[in-house]
């Protein structure tokens, strides 16, 4: 016990109130718990009332009892003497209750039998008058009725047992009668007060029951730790306690009775108010119900609702209070929980959608202006969807486990990070930010984020798009900061994903002119509206038609011929791009059973219609109905087909190859290619990107390089070689010096309609390639004075437009080809120049070496010259 603390004094009224209730409980937990006796208890004064009407009887009689009579009376004192100690007995041994009965019948007859045959035996000897004897034998029989009155079966014994040996020891047929009716009568009484005791008992059980009903739901609702029960004196000192309470907080009734009530509960930081609205309350003696507190205990949180009320003597003195608990436990954790819920993401543990929007809330808010400012960056996954879709929901959540976890290490530093749903998350960076810190941070997530994830022991690669706004300058509210971030979002996606995208004025004109072009795209669809056109693929050898491949087109009914680029994103975000696909592959089928036998046709496949389980039925349908070979059909993959390299993605090669098509790898070396994949993925064909053929022949390219080991790794494996976009003679010779198996590009033909690829072939498949000998520079058109010297000589002229490489002057006539210049082009400026061709008074220049375009600002060196001369 505290030593500030000191009890209650012993004498104490509330005190010993409190203890007298714990000693009613004990008294009756242990009445339960314990057998009854084997003799009632008052039945041990059984013996000094047969001693004493033995003495009475000589005293009266003036004479003493025979010998007999005597020993007969010391065995009815000592059998009932024994009662107690064979109670005692009882208690110690575990006896059956069959066993108790006949003990407890056995001394009671033996008692009451030795009592009775000992006044029989003096009676008769002649020594004691009979009426003496009658008198004390009734008198012996009335006290053991009286003290065996609640066991009506040993009453009856103890008659039988006191009159049988009167009856015996006078051995007369009226008393053998008298005694039979007598047996039968007290049967009779015994039988009818034992059903009378019966009833009576079970009235005052049932009576008991409902008198007590309350105090035993009561103790049984304490027993079982639902509800507990205290009481204080008047000094806030506890007089009473649940065991329970006690036992929960891992100490004993006695150490927290006499301790103030408040110290049960925890004075910690966390349950301050708790704990002042219960000071408040026992200050000012008021009622308190549903008060939450927590318990103090040591070893785990438990949580209470405590109720309580004053009580009032009769002259209106305050007693204490008195009250009742119950567990909160659960209650308040799984309200702990909830409110996690609602504020974090169940699956990342991020903050959700209503804690960002609070947050961003309060900072656009806030009272001080230059707390307004921060900056919102929204994120939405790249190719998510396509896990979801092959690998299943569980691999979907992992992932998205995963990427909260680098985006918590990543930009949790720099503000919150929170998860709005699906595989889209958001961050928001109080304060100012520079853009070029926005930026860093956001080039530092797309990295992050782009980094290959295990799941389920696959590699899975996927890549993030960002989009940026910025309070104030781009919002004041947080609806318009996330309207615009979401913009920027749209924006980043448009430019080809895995990038980020601050927000600018025009992207709201841009959204709108997306919605309205997504409308006109399903309409098209449904109306028919798109087109195939037709670019010849040429064999490189023979010059010959080998096929051709199908290129989308739309015209628009109002903005006329739309490029594929302007659209087909928009297809494949809205999953648009599944019809079309499949438009595509049944026109061209159709196509293609109008060529000639020996010509095929390439389709690209979208990386959304390649993970359709559905894109085998769709081919084998769209063959069988064109009746064509399906070899004829050629389906161009670019590598991001691979970026979940799965079962899924080569179960559906192991399906197109059973079909019989062709397989090609379009774009081949400008995706995410690891060349891992070419030792199992069935290609017929690698088309070499356009990006490598252009420019292959300046001085200092590379791309002849890539071009040669590309097609030296075709050939290894088996493989035909298309390069895609050639466009000049010098380009053709090299990529056929190179070894590519097919040529496609403007160097024979433009893609063409359906009606000109019917008069192609019907003018034979022959093609010739028409030209220019190379590949010039990127001109600028330009009106610019300049002054050409020729060994001293000054001309003026004029340049048309340029490159960095060369230019067009006009100005002068009949120069000979590999005519060598000094050409002015400012007044610091010059550079040597030769010429390689001339027409009339137009001229073709090569520099020595490349000059900038930028110097329209600056002026032209001969109208210096003129105004200087003016001067």
């Amino acid at each position: 016990m505290d030593a500030r603390e000191p009890a209650v004094a012993p004498g104490g009224d509330e005190r010993r109130v409190g203890g007298d209730r714990r000693e009613i409980k004990r008294a009756k937990v242990s009445a339960v718990a314990k057998p009854p006796p084997v003799l009632p208890v008052p039945f041990f004064w059984m013996s000094l009332a047969v001693a004493i009407a033995f003495a009475l009887s000589g005293v009266v009689a003036l004479s003493g009892p025979p010998l007999v009579s005597a020993a007969a009376a010391i065995a009815s004192v000592a059998f009932a003497a024994l009662g107690r100690s064979v109670n005692a007995w009882g208690e110690r041994v575990e006896l059956a209750p069959a066993a108790r009965r006949v003990l407890a019948v056995a001394l009671v007859a033996l008692s009451s039998a030795g009592a009775g045959f000992g006044l029989a035996d003096w009676m008769y000897s002649g020594t004691l008058d009979w009426r003496i004897g009658v008198a004390a034998l009734v008198t012996v029989n009335v006290l053991f009725a009286a003290l065996l009155s609640d066991r009506i079966v040993l009453v009856f014994v103890s008659k039988l047992g006191c009159w049988a040996p009167v009856a015996v020891v006078d051995g007369s047929f009226y008393a053998y009668s008298g005694l039979t009716m007598a047996a039968i009568a007290s049967a009779l009484v015994a039988s009818y007060q034992a059903r009378f005791e019966r009833t009576r008992a079970e009235e005052e059980e049932a009576l008991a029951r409902v008198r007590d009903r309350a105090q035993s739901i009561l103790n049984d609702y304490e027993e079982t730790g639902q509800g507990w029960f205290w009481e204080t004196d008047r000094r806030g000192r506890l007089t009473y306690l649940s065991s329970s309470v006690a036992r929960s907080l891992g100490r004993t009734e006695e150490e927290l009775i006499g301790r103030s009530f408040s110290r049960l509960f925890d004075l910690g930081d966390e349950n301050r108010e708790g704990e002042r609205t219960l000071t408040f309350h026992l200050s000012s003696r008021s009622s308190f119900e549903g008060l939450a507190v927590k318990a103090a205990a040591a070893d785990h949180e438990r949580w209470w609702s405590i109720n309580g009320r004053p009580v009032y003597d009769g002259f209106r003195n305050f007693c204490g209070f008195r009250g009742s608990g119950t567990d909160l436990t659960e209650k308040k954790l799984s309200e702990e929980n909830a409110k996690r819920l609602a504020r974090y993401d169940s699956l990342t543990g991020l903050a959700n959608r209503f804690q960002m929007s609070q947050t961003l809330e309060k900072i656009v808010c806030s009272p001080q202006e230059r707390e307004r400012e921060c900056a919102i960056l929204l994120l939405d996954l790249d190719r998510f969807k396509h896990v979801n879709d092959t690998m299943g929901h569980p691999a979907g959540d992992a992932l998205l486990k995963q990427v909260a976890q680098r985006l918590e290490r990543t930009a949790g530093k720099f503000g919150r990070v929170g998860r709005l749903g699906g595989d889209e998350f958001e961050v928001i960076v109080p304060g100012r930010s520079d853009r070029d810190k926005l930026g860093h941070l956001a080039q530092e997530i797309l990295h992050a984020l782009s980094q290959p994830y295990t799941i389920e022991g696959q590699r899975v690669v996927i890549g993030s798009s960002i989009g940026i706004a910025i309070s104030p300058d781009h919002g004041v509210t947080s609806e318009s900061l996330i309207r615009n971030a979401d913009l920027a979002l749209y924006a980043a996606k448009d430019g080809g994903r895995g990038r980020f995208h601050f927000y600018s004025n025009d992207l709201h004109t841009a959204a709108e002119e997306r919605n309205a072009l997504e409308r006109d795209l399903r309409d098209a669809i449904a109306q028919g509206g798109l087109e195939l056109f037709y670019q010849p693929v040429v064999d490189a050898s023979t010059e010959r038609i080998a096929g051709f491949e199908a290129l989308l087109r739309w015209n628009h009914p109002r903005r006329g011929w739309l490029s594929p680029a302007k659209f087909v994103p928009i297809a494949e975000d809205t999953g648009l791009i599944t019809a079309i696909g499949e438009w595509a592959i049944r026109t061209a089928c159709g196509a293609l059973a109008r060529w000639p036998e020996e010509v095929r046709c390439a389709v690209n496949v979208s990386p959304l219609q390649f993970a359709s389980p559905q894109l085998p039925a769709i081919i084998t349908n769209a063959i069988a109905q064109a009746g064509i070979d399906p070899s004829r059909l050629e389906l161009e993959i670019t590598e991001s087909v691979f970026l979940n390299d799965d079962e899924g993605t080569e179960a559906m090669f192991a399906a197109l190859k059973r079909i019989g098509v062709r397989l090609a790898l379009d774009d081949f070396g400008t995706g995410y290619s690891s060349l891992g994949y070419l030792k199992k993925a069935p290609f017929d064909k690698i088309k070499i990107d356009q990006s490598f053929v252009s420019g292959a022949t300046r001085p200092g390219s590379r791309n002849g390089a890539i071009i040669a080991s590309i097609t030296s790794l075709a050939q290894a494996l088996g493989m035909d070689v298309t390069a895609e976009g050639v466009e000049t003679l010098d380009e053709l010779d090299l990529v056929r010096l190179h070894g590519c198996t097919h040529v496609q590009g403007y160097i024979y033909s433009k893609a063409l309609s359906d009606n000109a690829v019917e008069q192609c072939l019907s003018d034979g498949l022959t093609m010739k390639a028409v030209g220019p000998r190379s590949a010039r520079a990127r001109r600028k058109t330009m009106l610019r004075k300049v002054v050409l010297d020729h060994d001293g000589h000054r001309y003026p002229g004029t340049i048309r437009n340029a490159s960095h490489e060369g230019a067009m002057i006009e100005g002068l006539w009949n120069v000979p080809e590999g005519t060598r210049f000094r050409i002015a082009l400012t007044e610091t400026l010059s550079v040597g120049a030769t010429t390689r061709w001339c027409i009339d008074n137009r001229m073709g220049v090569q520099f020595d070496r490349p000059v900038p375009l930028d110097i329209d600002g600056v002026p032209p060196v001969q109208d210096r010259q003129h105004s200087a001369g003016r001067d």
